[in-house]
């Protein structure tokens, strides 16, 4: 087994679905296998206009042939493991590069770098995820740290000095996955509430907005950026109990089952629509929302 990297760009011609699958064509099959069972992280290209860089992490569980393309193989993603980054990484950074493997001996970028499937040695690994899973400051929690489950142990792991399998199990780690889903939810909703429109900053510049899942983790929502709304606390409340949920289009549902119809109505933005990310790619998955109206929506 070995750590590696998948490129993966949103407009990309393959089947790809970071949090499920990656596609691939068999030139890289070999390469791809020895990540079967490992982790790898997602690295957008830094051609593409304002490339996240290193923006996620993920298990792959196994490599298969693709049932529907000949020559194309699937590398599959353990359920539950994939975790967007709350800090994305540059690819790039003051002249020098984080996946240190890709130099030659005379420290020249080589032409692995050109490889859309790639190895990555354990120290990359450790360094480039110790940069995504970031810092509890960057984004501080809505209420005290005191009374925060970021406190909780395991919440607060030091940046440097940490090996790959460290960096495993942050990765695994609740508590950890939470902070990081909440950072990358608020960083594509710009800490505004997609409900109300109200983006509100208390002290501390803390947001008062929270990361809220669309299909929930406890039946198996994952915790990628398209399963996430940055709601107040009084939405997220209400989106939770399904007083309040959302159509195919994004348009904001009221349930009839609410006992005060126009108060909640008063207090939803003016297009009556979600108030959704500007990158397609981080926009409600269709799915989610289905999952949600259908299981939880109060109709």
């Amino acid at each position: 087994m070995a750590f590696g990297v998948f490129i993966h760009r949103t407009d990309s011609i393959y089947d790809d679905v970071p949090s499920r699958q990656y596609q691939f064509p068999r030139q890289y099959l070999s390469r791809a296998r020895q990540c079967e069972g490992d982790w790898v992280v997602y690295l957008e290209p830094t051609k593409v206009r304002s490339t996240k860089g290193y923006f996620a992490v993920a298990k792959v569980q196994e490599i298969i042939q693709d049932p529907n393309h000949q020559d194309m193989f699937l590398a599959l993603i353990e359920p539950g493991t994939y975790l967007d980054f709350g800090d994305p990484v540059p690819f790039r950074e003051h002249d020098s590069i984080l996946e240190q493997g890709l130099l030659n001996d005379q420290g020249r970028m080589s032409g692995r770098a050109q490889a859309a499937v790639r190895t990555l040695s354990p120290t990359d690994f450790a360094r480039i995820v110790g940069r995504g899973l970031g810092r509890d400051e960057d984004v501080p929690p809505r209420i005290d740290p005191g009374q925060s489950a970021y406190e909780l142990p395991g919440a607060r792991q030091p940046i440097q000095h940490l090996n790959a399998r460290d960096r495993v199990n942050q990765i695994t780690s609740r508590v950890i996955r939470d902070r990081n889903f909440r950072k990358s939810v608020l960083r594509a909703y710009d800490k505004r509430c997609a409900i109300t429109g109200l983006q509100l900053i208390n002290g501390g510049g803390r947001a008062e907005v929270e990361a809220a899942h669309i299909m929930p983790v406890e039946h198996d929502g994952p915790d990628i950026v398209s399963n996430g709304i940055a709601l107040s606390g009084t939405a997220h409340w209400m989106f939770d109990r399904g007083l309040v949920g959302l159509a195919e289009d994004l348009t904001i549902l009221v349930s009839r089952q609410t006992n005060d119809p126009d108060t909640v109505w008063s207090m939803i933005n003016e297009t009556g629509r979600l108030i959704a990310p500007e990158r397609t790619s981080e926009c409600p998955r269709s799915e989610f929302v289905q999952w949600h109206r259908e299981n939880c929506f109060k109709q």
